[in-house]
């Protein structure tokens, strides 16, 4: 069972039926016990950094979520919830969970922001053999994304998959028991369902 983390903010029913489709059991869920008993844990986003943290502090996620990851449970950060994996985001200077080391910063003011729209990634080598990821989902295939912010990791072997948008960012990160994607695998159609196949079925085995 993967519980997909109800923190106020975030795409909860598109995730959910995307993982029904794929016959993957999954609940939505703030409460601190469900968690810790789930196999996986998928933390969305869509929105600002500052409201999500704010919620995650509220609901007093914020010490579950670290101590979850630190234990090594399969987790997979989505859009604004890969960005507050970081340290620190630009929007609004705010301090977010601090389990990857690094920042997020906004893309520059000569890009059009936010992105909106279909967006390749490109494998990185270094990442290529660590997991079952990408399996069956071609290089420099199209995702879907709306970020106006991008994710800078301090170590730089993290990074899976980048993309272009005016610059190279990290669209992909893996470190350990951590996956997390800048775009929406679940509004992604076939590559993005994949992707999610390939994280519950590879890493909750």
């Amino acid at each position: 069972m993967i519980a997909i983390i109800d923190y106020g903010i975030g795409n909860l029913a598109s995730i959910t039926n995307a993982l029904n489709k794929l016959n993957i059991k999954s609940i939505i869920t703030d409460d601190v016990d469900e968690m810790k008993k789930a196999s996986g844990l998928i933390l969305p986003g869509v929105g600002a950094a500052g409201e999500g943290m704010k919620n995650i502090k509220e609901r007093k996620l914020d010490k579950v979520l670290i101590e979850t990851v630190k234990r090594g449970k399969p987790f997979l950060g989505i859009c604004l919830g890969m960005q507050l994996l970081f340290e620190k985001s630009e929007e609004g200077q705010v301090e977010c969970l601090g389990v990857l080391k690094g920042m997020v910063k906004k893309f520059r003011k000569e890009r059009k922001v936010p992105q909106i729209g279909w967006n390749q990634i490109k494998y990185q080598k270094q990442k290529m053999n660590t997991l079952q990821l990408f399996s069956g989902i071609p290089n420099d295939s199209y995702f879907y994304f709306v970020n106006s912010y991008y994710c800078i990791p301090e170590d730089s072997s993290i990074i899976a998959a980048k993309t272009i948008y005016g610059e190279d960012f990290a669209s992909v990160v893996v470190q350990k028991n951590i996956v997390a994607t800048q775009f929406h695998p679940e509004k992604s159609g076939k590559a993005g369902f994949n992707l999610l196949g390939n994280f519950a079925r590879n890493l909750l085995c």
